[in-house]
């Protein structure tokens, strides 16, 4: 069965299919708002790119990517999957149900799926045929940096002369944010590209859609613009305005003598979260240099990582007493926080106002850098704003209060941590 492409390829990326085809580029930033079919594209110019490069007798093969495994299946499997049905090509492929694995089944190319939460299962990734051409990263700004993305593509781009490498994402409300700023840089081989909605076929997105999408426009433009266009619309409501992501160089750390150091615990769900910090007091200016962070990490292990790091005391959250004794058993010097009334409000007040200047090198320190950016104070159903601060995706700012204790004392007296 023929497919025509403009049946399934959205008029916006017309231009860039040719581009893709033609191999002008490596990187394609493909950025927007809900139903502008980045996705659905990305997934086409992959199926068609393998078999084309199949034909011409170059046995390519894709990697797909999601920060946390558990997102894979629902996403960009699932998204593939329907760019083979779409496409008429079901009968060429093998699309298994209980394997995260995708094969074009007349030469045994492979599309392979990995989450970066996992980083050694992307490193240890190989094909048995050819080498991996596609990489495709869903969600981009789930990730840390640029520095994770660079770790990622040098494990994945060998063995080839041609690579494509996708990044498909909503822009983030807040311009600071890493992924917003990357897709600014002019980089050679780079491409961005940016798309919404009402350049694809009504027929594609169905009338809900749409009146969805009018309806927000009406009631709320700026969710609308930030939703459905894709724009960075900042939130006025970012609590750390004081931030500047850069890189801190050897030589500004070697002259750094006032080391702060805090661990916020963690281990299922939330990640435990290691920052050391230079605290410029004179020129109140804080300095984000090292950072340990991760899921499931046992006290024994966050240790081993951090042990050459920890030559000064590190102040921890005093609520899990047992491992604070556990980590002095290993040798650490590590003391609990001290608890107070107001402590977190405090805290971040004291972050956030009376220090000019959070640096926060975005390679040394990823989390902090997408934490700090990203925090922001929430609104309710009624728009209002909420008086408390979100108790979320904050690891790095507790581990950075924390570190901070003495300086963070009020004059009062009183203890400021929760």
């Amino acid at each position: 069965m023929r497919i025509n492409l403009s049946d399934v390829i959205a008029p916006s990326f017309y231009d860039l299919h040719i581009d893709i085809k033609n191999n002008r580029n490596t990187e394609y930033m493909l950025k927007g708002g809900r139903g502008s079919t980045k996705s659905s594209f990305t997934s086409i110019e992959i199926i068609l790119g393998m078999m084309r490069d199949a034909k011409q007798g170059e046995y390519t093969n894709a990697v797909a990517i999601r920060k946390v495994k558990d997102t894979l299946k629902d996403s960009v499997f699932e998204q593939l999957s329907w760019a083979i049905e779409v496409l008429g090509v079901s009968g060429e492929w093998n699309i298994p149900l209980s394997k995260l694995e995708i094969t074009y089944i007349p030469t045994g190319q492979k599309i392979l799926f990995r989450g970066a939460d996992k980083p050694k299962k992307i490193k240890s990734t190989k094909v048995k045929k050819g080498y991996i051409k596609y990489i495709w990263f869903e969600e981009l700004d789930e990730f840390f940096g640029p520095e994770e993305i660079r770790t990622i593509n040098q494990s994945l781009m060998r063995g080839g002369e041609t690579f494509v490498v996708f990044y498909t994402y909503n822009p983030p409300k807040s311009v600071r944010s890493w992924v917003n700023q990357e897709a600014k840089l002019l980089k050679p081989g780079r491409k961005v590209h940016h798309s919404d909605y009402r350049s694809v076929p009504i027929n594609w997105l169905g009338k809900v859609f749409i009146v969805d999408a009018e309806h927000l426009l009406k009631t709320n433009e700026m969710a609308y613009r930030h939703e459905y266009l894709g724009e960075e619309v900042g939130t006025g409501l970012e609590v750390f305005t004081n931030v500047t992501l850069r890189q801190i160089t050897d030589e500004e750390i070697k002259a750094f003598d006032r080391i702060k150091q805090g661990l916020d615990f963690g281990y299922a769900v939330d990640p435990v979260a290691f920052e050391k910090m230079h605290y410029d007091k004179t020129r109140r200016k804080l300095y984000f240099i090292y950072e340990f962070s991760g899921i499931q990490i046992s006290n024994r292990k966050l240790y081993d990582k951090i042990k050459e790091q920890t030559s000064s005391m590190t102040t921890a959250d005093s609520a899990e007493p047992k491992s604070i004794s556990e980590l002095k058993g290993y040798g650490m010097k590590v003391k609990g926080a001290k608890k107070g009334p107001d402590s977190v409000e405090y805290g971040i007040k004291f972050l956030s106002e009376e220090i000019e200047e959070i640096i926060i090198d975005p390679t040394r320190c990823p989390r902090a850098a997408k934490e700090f950016i990203n925090y922001a104070l929430e609104t309710d159903k009624n728009g209002e704003v909420k008086s408390a601060y979100p108790d979320k995706d904050n690891h790095t700012i507790d581990a950075a209060r924390y570190g901070l204790e003495d300086d963070m004392r009020s004059s009062k007296g009183i203890t400021i941590f929760k």
